[in-house]
C-alpha cells in the first residue's frame, strides 16, 4: 500500500511543500511514483517521516537528521530509545518553565508587583501566590478581599518593606509579652492587639473589632498558624487571641 503526497501532508500533519522539500534534498525521497510521475509513499516512508518529524520536534536541523537517519547499523528502535530519552529530557526542561511561568501567573494575579529578588527579600521562602485559591475561596466574597487585593497592587518594594517592619515590630512586642508572662487580657497585650489591627487596617483592608476577634480565633485554630505562631514562643497562638478578644471587648463595652 501507498500514499500520495497530498494523504501523507494529512496524515503527518504538514504541507504539501514541506514533503517537496525533502525530496529535494534527498532527506525523504518516495519508494514509488506512478507511469505519471507522482509520488507515492510506502510504509517505510512513513516510518522515516515519523523519526524526521521526532527530530524536528526536538531541534535538530535537516542536515543533521539526514546524518543521524543515514547511519550504519541503526535500527528504528535505537531511534525510538534515543527520542524517547531526548523527548523525556526536553519535557523536564519544559516542565521547569511552565512552573516558573504559573509561578509569575499566580504572583501577577495576587497583585504583587515585585520582581522575584525584591519577593525573595521580603517574604523570604513564603509564597504568597501559593495561598490565593484558599483565601480566594474562604474570603473572595467579601468587601475586605475585594479592598485587600485592591491596595497591594499599588504597593512598591519600599512599601512592602515598611509593611514588614512594622509587622515584624507588633510580633516582637507580642512575643516579649508572652515571655514576660503579662497577662494577654492585660493593657500591654491589648495595646499590642490594637496595633495590630490598626497595621491590618493600615495596609490591607477596614478591620472592626468583632472582624480581628475572627482573625484571632483563626491564629489560634488553624493548625498553619498555630504552629507559625507557636514555633516563636510555645503558647503564643492562644495569647493573641485571647489579647484580641479582650481587646474587642475593651473597645465595644
Amino acid at each position: 500500500m501507498s500514499f500520495s503526497v497530498g494523504q501523507v501532508a494529512r496524515l503527518a500533519g504538514i504541507t504539501v511543500r514541506t514533503l517537496h522539500h525533502y525530496d529535494e534534498i534527498g532527506l525523504l525521497t518516495p519508494g514509488e511514483r506512478t507511469s505519471g510521475g507522482y509520488r507515492r509513499y510506502t510504509d517505510d516512508d512513513l516510518a522515516r517521516l515519523q523519526q524526521i518529524l521526532l527530530y524536528r520536534e526536538l531541534g535538530f536541523p535537516l542536515d543533521e537528521i539526514a546524518v543521524i537517519l543515514d547511519e550504519p547499523h541503526t535500527d528504528e528502535l535505537t531511534h525510538l530509545r534515543r527520542q524517547h530519552e531526548l523527548l523525556t529530557r526536553k519535557a523536564g526542561r519544559l516542565h521547569e518553565v511552565i512552573t516558573a511561568v504559573e509561578r509569575a501567573i499566580n504572583a501577577r494575579s495576587s497583585g504583587i508587583s515585585l520582581t522575584p529578588e525584591e519577593r525573595f527579600e521580603i517574604f523570604g521562602d513564603f509564597r504568597p501566590e501559593d495561598h490565593d485559591a484558599e483565601v480566594e475561596r474562604r474570603w473572595g466574597h467579601t468587601a475586605a478581599y475585594a479592598q485587600s487585593r485592591a491596595r497591594v497592587a499599588s504597593y512598591t518594594k519600599a512599601d512592602w518593606l515598611r509593611l514588614r517592619a512594622e509587622a515584624d515590630t507588633v510580633t516582637d512586642d507580642l512575643i516579649a509579652a508572652c515571655k514576660a508572662g503579662l497577662p494577654a487580657d492585660g493593657p500591654a497585650a491589648m495595646d499590642i492587639a490594637e496595633r495590630h489591627r490598626g497595621h491590618i487596617e493600615r495596609w490591607f483592608y477596614d478591620c472592626p473589632h468583632d472582624l480581628h476577634r475572627c482573625l484571632g480565633d483563626i491564629y489560634a485554630e488553624d493548625p498553619r498558624f498555630a504552629a507559625t505562631f507557636d514555633e516563636r514562643v510555645p503558647g503564643l497562638a492562644g495569647y493573641f487571641r485571647h489579647a484580641i478578644h479582650a481587646n474587642a471587648r475593651r473597645h465595644t463595652t
